[in-house]
């Protein structure tokens, strides 16, 4: 496993842009998989999106649509997630989480390993 903290999150209006960062203490880092997760009141955890270092894509889930985007400096061993023109439907925790697998991000919860504490992002319309 791999020890994973998130930050970034806030309290925001609909049609700000927010930047999250996730940073992973391991070094190997360019053996994992990171993802973006979150998780709203009440409902289950909605992969957002990930990077895969082993094959260098990034995968989103269905409902970013171009407003989310996912990128990594693996010197640093971290992952972000840029959101932009926010909706108060993205209010969640959202979570990073990572895994040993290589492959693509997957979105399954399940697929995973490691995950941070979790960041609050909250958007008032």
């Amino acid at each position: 496993q791999v020890k994973l903290v998130e930050s970034g999150g806030g309290a925001m209006q609909a049609g700000d842009s927010l930047r999250l960062s996730c940073v992973a203490s391991e070094r190997t880092f360019v053996a994992y998989t990171l993802s973006w997760f979150r998780q709203a009141p009440g409902k289950e955890r909605e992969f957002v999106g990930g990077i895969s270092w082993s094959d260098g894509n990034t995968y989103y889930g269905d409902f970013v649509k171009g407003r989310f985007t996912i990128s990594g400096d693996n010197a640093k061993n971290m992952v972000f997630l840029q959101m932009n023109s926010l909706k108060p439907e993205d209010t969640a925790v959202y979570y990073c989480a990572a895994t040993s697998n290589h492959g693509p991000a997957s979105s399954s919860t399940a697929y995973y390993d490691s995950w941070g504490q979790g960041t609050q992002v909250t958007v008032s319309s």
